[in-house]
């Protein structure tokens, strides 16, 4: 073989070999941190990680393939929540995904992992971005809802309950969300002739104690306004409803859809669906920093008449016809 076609062979092979190597190397995977406040085995929780997963697989992601989840539960406690958080924090993951309660803990853990939550309440408010628009920091995703949405949740339940006079609003006093939703109630309700009073969420006892020496008195219906308390107390707070034959407004479908009166908010499944978007641009290259807050678009008005029929109560038709879902 002559000397140039024996160097020919030699280059050609030298440079094959690289291609074929890189062909073979298996795909980088990702880590991803996801936090829920809620506890493991809820209903509403494995659907809202449904949802997540399969947004984010539709995306070309897959646990078996090129990203790890490493999934943590909050069951409701500021303390689980703040270890989880340093938990997650210490994996350095790629990003870290925040349902319900659990931002601000998981804040002071990392400046600097990527966050995305979802389904949070006040975000501005809370410290947890600078602005909806330009969030500024490690963190950005998707609110709850708009403090506004709380006057329309006392409108609607005069109109389901004409003859209430009286509304306790539950709220967790402990997060800004829940001094800022009771604030628009109470504000509002001197116009429709109702008086507001609150009931603190902490536990199980605190509620029971709480409704039980409200409904005392008649003419009386209930607000129960977002928060992470309220949803791990879901069953609790539509029986306690039910016992005492409280006309009830809850924040979100899964109450009226367990035999709750009547709920108006945003659509959960959305959310994780939007957040596992985020992630996946962020995983792409881009900041938290740039990407806004996306606030709901759309808010979902669901009625029971099930259980408005057992309070004795007549849905107005004008109320059946703009509710998305009735429950009969």
């Amino acid at each position: 073989m002559r000397r140039r076609d024996l160097m020919l062979l030699l280059g050609g092979t030298a440079t094959a070999w690289p291609l074929s190597a890189r062909a073979q190397q298996p795909e980088r995977v990702r880590r991803i941190g996801v936090l829920f406040s809620t506890v493991r085995d809820d209903p509403v929780t494995q659907a809202l990680h449904r949802a997540f997963l399969e947004a984010f697989q539709k995306l070309g992601w897959a646990e078996d393939r090129n990203v790890r989840i490493d999934l943590r539960w909050g069951e409701g406690s500021p303390d689980k929540l703040a270890k989880h958080a340093a938990e997650l924090a210490s994996l350095i993951p790629d990003a870290i995904l925040v349902i319900g309660g659990g931002v601000e803990q998981v804040l002071k853990a990392t400046r600097t992992v990527p966050v995305v939550f979802a389904i949070a309440l006040d975000p501005v408010g809370s410290g947890f971005v600078a602005s909806l628009s330009r969030p500024g920091g490690n963190a950005t995703g998707f609110m709850q809802l708009e403090y506004s949405l709380c006057g329309k949740w006392l409108e609607l339940l005069k109109q389901i309950a004409p003859e209430m006079k009286r509304v306790a609003v539950l709220r967790d006093p402990a997060v800004t969300g829940g001094i800022g939703q009771f604030a628009v109630i109470q504000s509002m309700a001197p116009s429709l002739g109702i008086e507001a009073s609150p009931i603190n969420l902490r536990d199980a006892g605190d509620i029971e104690r709480g409704i039980a020496t409200f409904a005392r008195s008649p003419n009386g219906g209930l607000i129960l306004t977002a928060s992470a308390l309220g949803s791990l107390n879901r069953d609790l707070i539509i029986a306690l409803a039910a016992q005492y034959r409280l006309p009830t407004m809850y924040a979100n479908r899964s109450f009226a859809a367990g035999a709750g009166l009547i709920s108006y908010g945003s659509d959960f499944l959305e959310q994780l669906r939007g957040a596992a978007g985020y992630i996946d641009r962020i995983l792409k290259g881009e900041k938290p920093a740039d990407m806004p807050v996306q606030a709901p678009t759309k808010y979902e008005l669901v009625i029971n008449l099930k259980t408005a029929s057992a309070l004795g109560l007549t849905v107005p038709l004008s109320l059946l016809v703009s509710a998305d879902e009735v429950i009969e």
